[in-house]
């Protein structure tokens, strides 16, 4: 029996193709994608399009299209071998994050891509990104088990893990990367698993639940030199706020003024969760130095080698799950879907 895929398409410049009459863009029909990628045909996979998405510009996308999207991968999770999400590249990394938080026992690929060229264009990235995301979502193992059973990013000839990539260029075609944690996959003349990097799957795992309670009063903070007392104060004192995500300098580091620490403090003892991430690309936080040593002092929770994406996510689905702050403080401390070295 054939593998069956379901195809989700949510918008994004992937699925845009020039009107023939106008010439402008426009969002493609996905009924008719395979007489835009005919390879598609010869993959010998079963593959469905699901079209209750109304297209949307990924800048828009926000957590009631990520809890949408888990709930059609919920409902549709039984039916199909491995999924495919189409989606814009500028916020792909912080739905694919939201997404492996959300789903809880995944045990099923769920491969998101995307292009910087509409598929409609002669010289597309589309046509092979989505031709390999499929093939990697239906792709087994030695076991007959999924390959990939965990959420990724597939573009330009490497799979990464989703809650370990970024965005790193606007106009690259690979414009991806995961500088943290190696490729699940390298694409060439032909697919090289990283079987080591990838998350082991079990016949066993409990049935796929979904986690669509997102608390959305959190803050991103980003550090530069110069800023004053009272633009700090005012982040951390926006009513209602209950979580932050803090991306300082270097190694964690961060002004040693009491005036700074004086503002964590008070924030932290009004019940605000802080998580310090690196401004880096590359690399994670580490309390060598002063001021590194004084956040975990003050309380401020280390995020290690995170992403700002995956970061920030986490922080929406702990917050989201109202546990006492011990069990909040535990969560955070550790690595929930592989998103953090620990």
């Amino acid at each position: 029996m054939a593998t069956k895929i379901l195809m989700i398409y949510t918008g994004g410049t992937i699925g845009m193709v020039s009107d023939p009459v106008t010439g402008a863009l426009k969002p493609l029909n996905f009924r008719e994608i395979e007489s835009e990628i005919p390879a598609l045909r010869r993959l010998g996979v079963e593959i469905d399009y699901h079209e209750d998405f109304t297209p949307i510009d990924s800048s828009d996308v926000t957590p009631a299209e990520w809890a949408r999207l888990a709930e059609t991968l919920r409902d549709n999770y039984a039916l199909y071998d491995g999924f495919v999400v189409l989606h814009g590249t500028d916020t792909m990394a912080y739905t694919a994050s939201a997404l492996s938080f959300m789903l809880e026992n995944l045990a099923k690929p769920v491969v998101f891509t995307g292009s910087q060229i509409p598929i409609g264009v002669l010289r597309t990235d589309g046509r092979e990104n989505l031709v390999t995301a499929v093939e990697i979502a239906a792709a087994h193992n030695s076991s007959g088990g999924p390959m990939v059973p965990e959420v990724s990013i597939y573009f330009q000839n490497r799979l990464f893990r989703a809650n370990r990539t970024t965005k790193w260029s606007a106009e690259q075609l690979n414009a991806f990367t995961s500088e943290n944690y190696p490729p699940l996959a390298e694409v060439g003349v032909t697919i090289h698993y990283n079987l080591a990097a990838i998350a082991a799957g079990s016949p066993n795992t409990p049935p796929l639940e979904i986690s669509t309670t997102l608390n959305t009063d959190v803050a991103l903070i980003r550090l530069f030199p110069g800023m004053e007392p009272r633009v700090l104060e005012a982040a951390l004192n926006i009513e209602g706020l209950r979580g932050v995500v803090m991306q300082t300098y270097g190694a964690g580091n961060t002004p040693t003024a009491d005036w700074f620490f004086d503002a964590l403090r008070r924030a932290i003892s009004r019940g605000t969760v802080i998580v310090n991430v690196t401004q880096c690309i590359a690399g994670g936080v580490h309390p060598i130095y002063e001021s590194g040593v004084r956040l975990a002092g003050v309380g401020v929770t280390s995020g290690g080698d995170m992403t700002p994406e995956a970061a920030i996510t986490r922080l929406m689905y702990v917050l989201g799950r109202e546990l006492s702050p011990a069990e909040t403080r535990s969560l955070l401390a550790g690595s929930l879907r592989g998103e953090m070295t620990l």
